[in-house]
C-alpha cells in the first residue's frame, strides 16, 4: 500500500494487522484484532473507546511493553516486534517517553534528579537549554528542589511529564496521563502535551476516556472490540461525546465476532 511506501520521516510509528490474543482455547480473549494505523511525526493522537476494547492493550505492544501475537509496529523506520529484550529496553530508553496515570517518581530523588533520570541511566549529559526550557514549561522552577513527597499530585504529574520529554524522544506514550489530576491540573498537563507535539516536534499518543482531554489532540481513533471502528480529526468535547455514544451500533462487519 502506499502508506507503507510514504517517507519514513512523516511517521513516527506505525501499526500492521496488529493482533493481540490473550489465553488459549474457549477462554482466549483477542484485545487486538487487526489494528493498522499510522502517527504522524509532530502530531497529538488521542486513543479512545469502551472499557475492554484495547486501547491500553494498543498503547503497550506499541511501545514494546508487550509483544503482539502477530502483526507489526514500527518505530520510525526500525520494526519493534522482533527485536530482544535488550534491544527493546535500549529502543524505550532512547527514543520513547511514557507518562503513566500512576507518577512513577522516585521518592527519594528531588524533581530535578527525577526529571534528568533518564538521561543519567543512558549515560548523556542534560542538554541545559532543552531540559531547563521543559522546566519552564511546566511552571517547576521554584520546586525543583523538592522531592515528590513535598509535591502535589499535579506538580507531580507535570514532572513525569517533563521527564518524558528530556530525552527528545520520538514519541511519548500517555496512559490515562491526568486520571489522578484535577481539571485545572489536567489542563495544564494537556496544554503542555499539545504544546510539545505541536511547538517542539514530539510525537504525542495518549489513551483516554475524557472527551475534555481528547479534544486536545490532533485526532481521535476510536476502538471497540479491538478494532480500529472510526477516527475523528480537529476534535471537539461534544464531538468526541457524539461518536463514542454510537459505537455501541458500529454498522455490521466493523467489530465483527471475538474469538
Amino acid at each position: 500500500m502506499s502508506e507503507q511506501q510514504a517517507p519514513v520521516r512523516g511517521e513516527a510509528a506505525a501499526t500492521r494487522d496488529l493482533v493481540k490474543v490473550y489465553g488459549e482455547g474457549e477462554t482466549a480473549v483477542r484485545a487486538l484484532d487487526g489494528v493498522s494505523l499510522a502517527f504522524p511525526a509532530g502530531g497529538f493522537t488521542a486513543i479512545m473507546g469502551p472499557s475492554g476494547s484495547g486501547k491500553s492493550t494498543l498503547l503497550h505492544c506499541m511501545a514494546g511493553l508487550d509483544r503482539p501475537t502477530s502483526g507489526s509496529v514500527r518505530i520510525g523506520e526500525t520494526e519493534i516486534t522482533d527485536l530482544g529484550e535488550a534491544a527493546l529496553t535500549r529502543l524505550r530508553r532512547d527514543r520513547l517517553g511514557f507518562i503513566f496515570q500512576a507518577f512513577n517518581l522516585i521518592p527519594t530523588l528531588t524533581a530535578l534528579e527525577n526529571i534528568e533520570l533518564p538521561l543519567r541511566l543512558a549515560g548523556r549529559r542534560p542538554d541545559r537549554a532543552w531540559v531547563d526550557g521543559l522546566i519552564d514549561t511546566v511552571g517547576l522552577g521554584d520546586r525543583l528542589d523538592h522531592r515528590p513527597a513535598e509535591l502535589s499530585g499535579g506538580q507531580q504529574q507535570r514532572v513525569a511529564a517533563a521527564r518524558a520529554l528530556a530525552t527528545r524522544p520520538d514519541l511519548v506514550f500517555g496512559d490515562e496521563p491526568t486520571g489522578n489530576l484535577d481539571s485545572r491540573s489536567g489542563a495544564d498537563l494537556l496544554g503542555l502535551l499539545q504544546r510539545s507535539a505541536h511547538e517542539l516536534g514530539q510525537t504525542i499518543v495518549m489513551v483516554t476516556h475524557d472527551a475534555t482531554a481528547a479534544a486536545y489532540a490532533d485526532r481521535v481513533v476510536f476502538l471497540a472490540d479491538g478494532r480500529v471502528v472510526d477516527t475523528l480529526a480537529g476534535p471537539t468535547a461534544e464531538g468526541v461525546l457524539d461518536r463514542l455514544k454510537h459505537l455501541e451500533v458500529a454498522p455490521d462487519g466493523q467489530r465483527g465476532e471475538r474469538g
